[in-house]
């Protein structure tokens, strides 16, 4: 006796776990060489990567941490200039406070084209952000609207605790100026440069009112930085374990751009992991950061399979008929 085969002709609607700091598209090509020194980057090289923009105009970067949440640096939302010296700061300068004024712009590398583009409904800088000397300078924008994921939107990991001694590979990205001597050369293509982490207590050398919510990070001694308009973005690294990409720091300042030996300052992520979970959960959208994964609907695919049972990602009523047919098989070569 031969059993019919299970004929599966299924068209649904495939669920992916799609987990933080994946890169679902990119292709590892090299972009064309052009942020300071740096290189185009690649078509979703940088998904969680956003734009924040004021009347259509890019003025601060930000990274994306779940469907309702971004997060940036505090001194972009300030309708007045900082009292530490201009040459020190990375933004052209300030939005006002207002958040309706704002619109935050995902998915894309090209700021020219019409990507998504979403309303903030709150903005949340940290109390104790302090103008002087940009110690916790950290800030949250709450969307007035969820996020669909997808391989071009992808949220990013927060980081490891404890924090690896040393990362396999660390970049910045952003819209920002590519000329330091010219400050309206802002890129309309998203730019990326190679990072690595300074050590901290040389670059306190440099920098005597860093705090220990700072880190530095430069290229050597290449003229690789983050510049005017880069604000806000993430510094992601990479860890070889996984091979995920976890934001480390928050572009926040630096002594002018792209100097060679002049490394920039970045807000340190994980001395505000508890920060963020506190804020998204008065807010009614709490943040899980021990579970970053989302559910991300990818394209209608028709199946047409012939199979005595179905793939293990099918729905659990197909077990029946399987463990059915496992034992008629079984009952039947017993029985001959």
């Amino acid at each position: 006796m031969i059993l019919p085969s299970i004929l599966l002709l299924v068209v649904h609607t495939l669920e992916a776990n799609v987990e933080c700091g994946v890169r679902p598209l990119y292709d590892s090509r090299i972009g064309h060489s052009r942020i300071i020194g740096g290189q185009e980057a690649e078509v979703g090289e940088f998904p969680w990567q956003v734009s924040i923009q004021e009347n259509d105009h890019h003025f601060c970067g930000g990274s994306i941490l779940s469907e309702w949440w971004i997060l940036t640096v505090a001194h972009c939302f300030y309708s007045q200039e900082l009292s530490l010296p201009s040459f020190l700061l990375l933004s052209v300068r300030f939005c006002a406070t207002s958040p309706t004024e704002l619109t935050v712009r995902v998915g894309t590398n090209d700021l020219t084209t019409s990507p998504m583009e979403l309303q903030v409904t709150n903005i949340i800088r940290h109390k104790d952000f302090k103008r002087h000397s940009m110690d916790n300078d950290i800030a949250l924008l709450l969307l007035a609207n969820p996020l669909t994921f997808n391989e071009q939107t992808v949220p990013i990991c927060m980081p490891l605790q404890p924090t690896p001694p040393s990362w396999q590979e660390c970049w910045v990205a952003g819209w920002g100026t590519t000329n330091s001597a010219d400050k309206e050369s802002m890129n309309m293509d998203l730019m990326k440069v190679p990072m690595r982490i300074t050590d901290w207590k040389e670059c306190l050398q440099l920098f005597p009112s860093l705090t220990t919510n700072m880190l530095c990070a430069s290229y050597g001694n290449e003229s690789f930085d983050a510049c005017q308009g880069d604000s806000g973005g993430p510094l992601v690294c990479n860890q070889e374990s996984d091979g995920r990409w976890y934001q480390v720091g928050i572009i926040s300042w630096g002594k002018s751009c792209g100097q060679k030996g002049s490394p920039g300052i970045y807000t340190v992520l994980a001395n505000y992991i508890l920060w963020i979970e506190k804020i998204t959960q008065i807010e009614g959208k709490p943040l899980d950061l021990n579970s970053q994964m989302v559910s991300v609907k990818k394209k209608t695919r028709k199946n047409n399979q012939t199979s005595k049972c179905p793939a293990l990602n099918y729905p659990q009523s197909w077990l029946l008929p399987c463990l059915l047919s496992f034992a008629l098989l079984r009952a039947l070569s017993n029985w001959e």
